[in-house]
């Protein structure tokens, strides 16, 4: 075994938010390094961290910032020395990392769609006008709203399970999870219906798991290369820099999603006024290694067509 490799008596920290979804990711990771290396689950630790976006659950997420929210603590430990690597859910990720920390290395990414969750509807077209649909998400608020402006929508704040217990209270007649979620966690039972690519363009990097990692840390970086998924990296490229052209956040409408075909990438936006009254959707196509050149243009479009102010917040959810 390399002298450089974690052991029981050293393991290598992972960092990670606590929710039932989070430590999926991490044990993923986890299982991944271990498999790549021949190494047991007793040289990893998994650490979990509570983020500000986990503790304050009565407030949309505009109210209290953006998508730092999820992240800050879990780099603060990676940049102490608490934690070797930190995993994340991509679609939570701002698009700059604070100075001395890269995130360069993807999993295999998974189901990028929305899933459809009701125990009654089999669908958004069979609500009825007036229905409540519950979401914390203002994309799949805004592009709810933009198709059925007839709808009302409370917010829904909290991880998978404490959504899916609301649900079952009656306090809406839907909601709207990840697949990616659904099939990490197992939990094929929720009643769901996967919503088409076409119909609801996901978020940036949605379905995708990224590691986080010190930048000059030379052990881990090649370590985490051995598990690196350079068809998601690629797509991620493509999705992020047309994110960070809109200069996106958790208070910012836009979906994004790339995809590869042979050599080619076909990138698709959308940028939607966060009441969904107006929407503004492009697409570039063309060689793989020009996805974030892509991803810019793209967004520069999108805003040349929106004008200025078009993100302003009109309206807001009741919360639930």
């Amino acid at each position: 075994m390399r002298s450089d490799l974690p052991t029981p008596a050293a393991p290598l920290k992972i960092g990670t938010r606590g929710s039932p979804l989070a430590l999926a990711l991490a044990n993923e990771t986890r299982d991944r390094l271990a498999e790549a290396f021949d190494l047991p689950h007793e040289a990893f630790s998994i650490v979990v961290i509570k983020t500000t976006g986990d503790r304050i659950l009565d407030r949309p997420l505009k109210e209290i910032g953006g998508k730092g929210l999820f992240t800050r603590e879990i780099e603060e430990a990676l940049l102490s020395g608490a934690i070797d690597i930190a995993v994340h859910s991509m679609k939570d990720m701002p698009v700059l990392q604070p100075d001395g920390l890269t995130l360069d290395t993807y999993l295999p990414r998974e189901d990028v769609r929305d899933a459809f969750i009701s125990p009654e509807f089999g669908g958004i077209g069979q609500l009825a006008p007036g229905a409540v649909v519950g979401t914390s998400s203002l994309r799949r608020r805004a592009q709810l709203l933009n198709r059925r402006p007839d709808l009302a929508v409370v917010e829904f704040r909290g991880n998978m399970q404490t959504r899916l217990k609301k649900l079952a209270d009656g306090v809406a007649s839907c909601t709207f999870l990840a697949m990616a979620g659904l099939n990490r966690m197992r939990i094929p039972d929720v009643p769901h219906t996967p919503i088409a690519t076409d119909d609801m363009l996901p978020a940036v990097a949605q379905g995708a798991i990224g590691i986080e990692r010190r930048q000059a840390d030379d052990r881990v970086a090649g370590m985490l290369a051995a598990i690196h998924h350079t068809p998601t990296g690629q797509r991620l490229a493509a999705e992020r820099a047309f994110l960070a052209g809109l200069d996106g956040s958790c208070e910012t409408p836009i979906a994004g999603l790339a995809e590869l075909d042979g050599t080619s990438l076909i990138l698709r936006g959308e940028v939607l006024r966060p009441d969904g009254s107006v929407a503004h959707a492009g697409q570039r196509e063309g060689a793989i290694a020009d996805g974030a050149g892509m991803g810019r243009d793209l967004a520069a479009e999108l805003l040349g067509i929106a004008g200025p102010g078009f993100f302003d917040w009109h309206s807001g959810a009741p919360k639930v």
